[in-house]
């Protein structure tokens, strides 16, 4: 018990540290760097909990796939950090009052919180009788919260198109087709014969 206690609290230290430093981070390289180490850490407390699949989910997908596309975007973006700065300078009084509502809002529902009953008792005894964990979450998700996880998909699907929008640049020097212009070409104008005699050159 004491070495499950000292896990937890490495654990959860490291993850708070984590998600600190990647706020903080001046170099957005550095941030995502700690995003990681978040990620790895909350993976332990998963498998402290006794859900390996969901700690292996995270590892795999939010490690493995989605912190090093962030780690390759931000090193191959020529995105000019100092000037995005200075515009978010504009928008900090907006962003203190959203904050402050957030924290209210946190605070209602932190001093409006109680224990329900049996919730020791469920607490141990996370899965049913007789099923493992990874058939209790599917059945969980894609059963009691189907809706709830579509919505998030969606959400995902609408960050990453905006994502796409954000950062799409048009370049001027690069040759593109035009689908709509070749197909509405006039033959007569494009086509042209030229009689040349023998031995003589265009």
């Amino acid at each position: 018990m004491m070495v499950f206690a000292l896990a937890f609290y490495l654990f959860a230290i490291l993850v708070v540290v984590s998600g600190i430093m990647v706020v903080l981070a001046r170099n957005p390289v550095h941030s995502v760097l700690w995003l990681i180490l978040a990620f790895f850490s909350a993976a332990g407390l998963f498998v402290l909990m006794g859900a390996e699949f969901v700690a292996m989910l995270l590892v795999i997908v939010y490690v493995g796939a989605v912190a090093v596309l962030f780690l390759f975007v931000v090193m191959m973006l020529d995105v000019d950090f100092a000037a995005l700065k200075g515009e978010m300078a504009k928008y900090f009084p907006l962003a203190g009052l959203i904050a402050i509502v957030m924290l209210l809002m946190l605070g209602m529902g932190i001093g409006t919180w109680h224990v329900a009953d049996g919730a020791e008792m469920m607490r141990t005894a996370v899965t049913p009788e007789g099923v493992h964990n990874t058939k209790a979450l599917g059945l969980l998700i894609y059963d009691q919260y189907l809706y709830l996880f579509l919505s998030s998909s969606l959400i995902l699907l609408v960050a990453m198109i905006g994502a796409i929008l954000l950062t799409l640049r048009h370049r001027t020097d690069v040759k593109r087709q035009n689908v709509m212009e070749q197909m509405h070409r006039d033959p007569a104008k494009q086509l042209k014969m030229l009689d040349v005699k023998p031995g003589q050159g265009l």
